[in-house]
């Protein structure tokens, strides 16, 4: 009985060890393919297309939406203890330092993460992969580093949407639905949010964009089963980048903190 509990446990363990070395050194494997090839522009610049342009409504209207609840939520508590004049600087620090990137990671992740590792897969399954090695293309050159390197790229592109919108969001809602006053939401805003602030905000959705385009390419990459295989890895390429995304949030939110 106990043997087959610790049995059961180490290898839990040994296949948890085994799918983060080959997720590593995919990663790995990448980065070195980008620095040792010549880089294809016309692949990056339509991935980054497909990933920051094709999001951008979906984003400015995540960013508006987010920053015109944010406001409301932040007026019923401020107005108990009369700081209504902080509102305009609480949204867009709020909106700049952790929801925007982070809500804009999830949302790519949702709808560009999931394309790429669908199409990855597909190929796949469809030996297309298989018939571009028999062609002599390498695989990584053509396929994850144009993907991995536009995720990174271009996603502070559309954090910086994220957060104006955000902020439009909520000067509507707090002057036009609250009735406060403009300049105390601008204000408040000049006074309190710094450069750094903002900087911060484009480093974390920089690195959000590399891991949900990691991931996707990871995923699908490694897609096997047919047509319910790339559901399945399509599925489970959402779930872990959204979970990595939340995590390393933490973790740069402190880094950055005491840099």
């Amino acid at each position: 009985m106990f043997l087959s509990i610790f049995d059961f446990i180490g290898r839990k363990v040994i296949n948890t060890c085994e799918s983060a070395g080959a997720f590593v050194i995919f990663f790995l494997k990448t980065i070195q393919t980008l620095f040792t090839t010549k880089l294809k522009f016309s692949k990056l610049f339509t991935q980054m297309a497909r990933i920051g342009a094709d999001s951008l409504s979906v984003i400015v209207l995540t960013g508006a939406s987010t920053g015109m609840a944010f406001a409301l939520q932040t007026y019923i508590g401020f107005r108990r203890v009369g700081g209504e004049h902080l509102i305009g600087a609480i949204v867009a620090l709020g909106m700049i330092r952790e929801l925007g990137p982070v809500l804009t990671g999830l949302m790519v992740t949702g709808r560009a993460g999931s394309a790429i590792t669908a199409e990855i897969g597909t190929m796949q399954i469809t030996e297309q992969v298989d018939a571009l090695r028999t062609l002599r293309i390498n695989i990584f050159q053509y396929l994850m580093v144009p993907r991995i390197l536009a995720g990174a790229i271009i996603l502070p592109f559309l954090v910086l949407f994220t957060m104006i919108f955000g902020i439009i969001g909520g000067y509507v809602v707090s002057v036009y639905a609250l009735g406060l006053s403009p300049e105390d939401y601008i204000s408040g805003i000049r006074s309190y949010v710094e450069m750094s602030d903002i900087i911060g905000g484009l480093v974390k959705s920089s690195i959000f964009g590399l891991i949900l385009a990691w991931v996707g390419t990871y995923k699908g990459y490694r897609t096997y089963g047919g047509a319910r295989g790339v559901g399945e890895a399509t599925t489970r390429s959402v779930v872990m980048a959204s979970i990595m995304i939340l995590v390393t949030n933490y973790f740069l939110t402190k880094i950055l903190e005491n840099l």
